[in-house]
């Protein structure tokens, strides 16, 4: 099966900077990650370069701002309760909090901390960046119904209800 949109997609991924550097990788976890094609639930310049191949490929993506979390927007720094900053109890600069806002939830980076308040930057941390993926589609099938309500992957590397 190849991937298209609505179906799930079994994959793992190393993902480095546009020097080479190591960002992240899922491979010394053992399990591949899964998500939902076509919902958003990856950056689209991914989801367009996966778009069509299958198990077993082997795929290496490079993905600009522009296909990726966009460019840097300077002064985005905005003050919040540091009680809404999730992912860690004690903050210190340039660690990357998730806040919930709105458009849901948001990756944000300590600029300042306070007792109670803390500076953050809004851009994502990997705004103006260009990213480098080495992808292994480990396996593709179609999505449940319930996936497809849900709007992504269940079971192993994916959403665990």
């Amino acid at each position: 099966m190849k991937i298209a949109k609505d179906t799930v997609v079994q994959l793992h991924y190393t993902l480095k900077d546009a020097d080479g550097n190591l960002i992240e990788t899922t491979r010394q976890e053992g399990h591949p990650v899964a998500y939902l094609q076509g919902h958003r639930n990856m950056i689209q310049g991914f989801e367009d370069a996966v778009e069509g191949k299958e198990a077993g490929d082997h795929i290496d993506i490079t993905i600009t701002p522009e296909d990726g979390y966009g460019h840097r927007i300077e002064g985005s720094v905005q003050r919040v309760p540091v009680k809404h900053l999730q992912g860690a109890k004690v903050w210190k600069k340039g660690m990357v909090a998730s806040v919930h806002t709105e458009q849901g939830v948001r990756q944000v980076t300590i600029v300042k901390v306070g007792r109670f308040m803390a500076d953050v930057d809004t851009n994502h941390p990997f705004a103006g960046k260009t990213l480098q993926f080495e992808v292994d589609v480990v396996d593709v099938r179609a999505a449940t119904a319930e996936e497809l309500d849900h709007g992504h992957a269940h079971g192993l590397g994916g959403h665990q209800h």
